[in-house]
């Protein structure tokens, strides 16, 4: 089967428009640069994407993309259609998430030292971001016509709280339901890197509710901080397995008015990580139960009179999966690295791709090329030297992944189906 594969990779990139694609990415460097500097500019903090939504959306619209414009989530999303193709059947996706982790008031205006783009987000996910819009260009340019329909889209939600709103609203909602085949999430640098295998995350917010009161006067009156505290030391006790991997942390503690008033409310966000979704159901009892005996023990203590009140609500859900080793988007993804001369660095991750996975449908995170550092940090940075091998690298699995989803569609009407150029 791998020799299938490899032979298909390469009558591909042997491919007159394909070459063109290639040779655009090569050409175009300081375009892709410009137009990154100018979206990194615009702010797009957790649940505020939409200005820099909008950008792309108008990008979209100038390439010439169909359907270019932003749905109820917030996504921009454009298509790329085969001859004759309607805005029916079955489509890939290939996306990028617009969101940072930086709060809204960070000074997001990027910087060029020689080579380098710095500023917060330049890399994640700047770069998965200009793959996104480079790669739309040069295949719009080359007049390549994919044997499906290509769904762009700059994604929201992906960081934190945003619990991958915006993947989720394109799986599940018009136009989009049950139609997406195959899914490449562009994320972050590198060359050789792919997520899959999702790390599936739970994220717990814990609330504890007493009556407050005076440090004085209302001494001994139970006291949410004091309370929640205890019961994250008994949290980080926990026996946690090495194998499947799983973790806990505590990463937010909220609490308190000022220092003489015992507090009404404290709250904390925990976030459990496993490969295993089974892991993930036992933590999360395990973390359950043990603020459950916390704050029932303290009750019991103190007696009748200030009960605290306990409240635990999960604020974020990503399921654990794999990317299956017998699916045709893993053999391709096989096939164009061994083509393109690329050692393959499978790693698991927490991504846009989760979702997908989860679904049934086939799916990975790739990276865009260039080198990254001090990501979700105010120092970050991005170079993109060279990131025109990863971007051959998306272009080539991306229309192997549309040929594979038409021939799937055809085959079953008894009809084989091939890559189009429209040149």
């Amino acid at each position: 089967m791998s020799a299938v594969y490899h032979k298909r990779i390469a009558a591909l990139a042997s491919d007159r428009a394909v070459h063109r694609a290639f040779q655009w990415l090569h050409l175009h460097e300081a375009q892709m640069r410009r137009w990154q500097m100018e979206f990194l500019g615009i702010p797009a903090p957790p649940f505020g994407e939409e200005q820099r939504a909008a950008w792309f959306c108008e990008r979209f619209r100038e390439l010439g993309l169909e359907g270019a414009g932003m749905d109820a989530a917030g996504n921009a999303v454009a298509e790329l259609r085969p001859v004759g193709g309607g805005d029916q059947g079955h489509v890939v996706m290939l996306s990028a998430h617009l969101d940072t982790v930086f709060p809204a008031g960070t000074d997001c205006v990027p910087r060029e030292e020689e080579a380098k783009i710095l500023g917060p987000g330049a890399c994640d996910n700047g770069a998965g971001l200009m793959a996104l819009l480079g790669l739309a260009a040069a295949l719009q340019h080359a007049e390549i016509l994919p044997a499906c329909t290509i769904v762009f889209t700059a994604n929201v939600g992906e960081e934190g709280e945003g619990d991958l709103r915006g993947m989720r609203h394109l799986l599940a909602s018009a136009p989009y339901a049950g139609r997406v085949k195959a899914a490449i999430a562009l994320e972050g640098s590198g060359d050789a890197m792919v997520v899959d295998r999702a790390l599936g995350s739970r994220r717990l917010r814990v609330t504890l509710a007493g009556p407050g009161g005076h440090s004085w006067a209302d001494a001994g009156r139970a006291n949410p901080i004091m309370a929640l505290a205890a019961a994250l030391v008994e949290l980080g006790r926990l026996r946690l397995p090495s194998r499947p991997r799983t973790t806990l942390n505590c990463g937010v503690i909220r609490g308190g008015t000022s220092v003489n008033s015992i507090p009404e409310v404290a709250t904390a966000d925990l976030d459990l990580r496993s490969v295993s979704g089974m892991e993930l159901d036992r933590v999360e009892l395990g973390v359950l139960e043990t603020l459950t005996r916390i704050v029932d023990g303290e009750n019991h203590r103190r007696g009748s009179g200030g009960e605290l009140k306990l409240h635990v609500q999960r604020i974020g859900d990503r399921a654990a999966g794999a990317l299956a080793a017998s699916s045709g988007l893993f053999s391709s993804l096989r096939a164009v690295d061994r083509h393109l001369g690329i050692a393959t660095e499978a790693r698991i991750g927490s991504t846009d791709a989760n979702l997908p996975l989860s679904l049934g449908v086939p799916a990975l995170a790739i990276g865009a090329g260039g080198v990254g550092w001090g990501i979700h940090t105010l120092q970050e940075g991005y170079d993109p030297t060279g990131r025109d091998l990863a971007l051959r690298r998306v272009l080539l699995l991306l229309l192997d992944m549309c040929a594979q989803t038409a021939e799937s569609e055809l085959l079953q009407a008894g009809v084989s189906a091939g890559v189009h150029s429209g040149a």
